[in-house]
């Protein structure tokens, strides 16, 4: 018998296919198949909190509408979290009530940003939470549910549905889907949760609405000088470029993240690096039709940075992945990000 699964279980595979075909026929799925949420179901989420679930915990004022802790326990029903994964997506939830984007049009916004949450804390190891290889990918329950189950409370509490009120112009690939947790273990520095306030140990969630992500992989290095040259020359890609400033995070590889603290920098010295390097002038910026960002009138040798400072909330980073090759990652903040962090429980 496999752990925790009774394996006696008779299931009537017509009615389960049943089931999810009726979800599907009622417009609640996000595309994939999606589990029915019986009160029975929601009534074991509601169980593992003592909050009303009545209460609200989040709203969209031009749409008049809030969703509820019951939502909220509906929607990880429905999206395949365990029971006891709730904890996880409620502090999912009061993270973004502290991002801006997502108390006004973020959620409907044309670059179509998603959440990612980061998960510190001894709950990672609990409830089995991917920190490792293939942290953004498939595979892992708590790391694919959670954010599902923030994405379909969007769309059936709030009817913001693609070619509904959705205006994502192409959407993102991972949308709904990002959700890591830090390998704490693996990394020279202190987890994203202690930097921000939070005790080692503790159970901690931030979340960050982002733009896309993008693979940095610089494995030949000879130095951590070179590593860094290549992360600011992606940083400061004019392609992403539309405000005058922007937040963009970094996803370290743990063998990226010790060469920088092997080589005597500190997270901050990164970001402090960073800032200073990942720049364009005026006269790059004109070339490719980007100079509205910064507005005209500067001249063609004026350096502009891309980060508005070197601030924890501007440049977050986080350890996550495994060392079989020296691969990171970049993601970009949609507007801004708050800086904070939520405990969960």
């Amino acid at each position: 018998m496999t752990a925790g699964v009774d394996t006696d279980v008779v299931v009537d595979p017509d009615a389960t296919r049943a089931g999810i075909e009726h979800v599907f026929a009622m417009g609640w799925s996000d595309g994939l198949p999606t589990l029915p949420a019986t009160d029975e179901h929601v009534a074991e989420f509601l169980a593992h909190t003592t909050r009303d679930p009545d209460e609200v915990i989040a709203t969209i004022p031009q749409l008049g509408k809030s969703a509820t802790v019951r939502h909220a326990a509906v929607g990880a029903a429905m999206a395949g979290c365990a029971p006891e994964y709730f904890p996880v997506v409620l502090a999912a939830w009061d993270a973004l009530g502290g991002e801006k984007p997502a108390q006004g049009g973020g959620w409907q916004s044309t670059s179509s940003p998603s959440p990612m949450l980061v998960v510190n804390g001894d709950i990672r190891n609990r409830l089995g939470f991917n920190s490792t290889g293939g942290v953004l990918g498939p595979g892992f329950r708590p790391n694919a549910t959670i954010p599902r189950a923030i994405g379909l409370t969007i769309s059936n509490i709030f009817g913001i549905r693609p070619h509904v009120l959705d205006q994502g112009t192409q959407g993102v690939p991972g949308r709904w889907q990002m959700c890591v947790a830090e390998a704490e273990e693996d990394s020279p520095w202190e987890p994203l949760s202690v930097e921000l306030g939070h005790s080692p140990g503790a159970d901690a969630l931030s979340t960050v609405m982002v733009r896309t992500t993008e693979f940095l992989d610089n494995r030949y290095y000879t130095s951590a000088e070179e590593v860094l040259l290549d992360f600011a020359d992606s940083v400061r890609r004019t392609g992403s470029w539309i405000m005058r400033h922007s937040a963009v995070g970094l996803l370290l590889n743990p063998e990226h993240a010790w060469l920088f603290a092997d080589a005597g920098y500190s997270k901050q010295d990164v970001r402090d690096w960073l800032y200073e390097n990942a720049v364009r002038t005026q006269a790059d910026l004109r070339a490719v039709g980007k100079e509205y960002a910064v507005g005209t009138g500067h001249p063609d040798d004026e350096v502009h940075h891309v980060l508005a400072d070197s601030s924890p909330a501007s440049i977050p980073i986080v350890v996550a992945g495994s060392r079989n090759a020296a691969m990171s990652a970049i993601f970009r903040v949609f507007t801004t990000w708050s800086g904070r962090v939520v405990p969960i429980g």
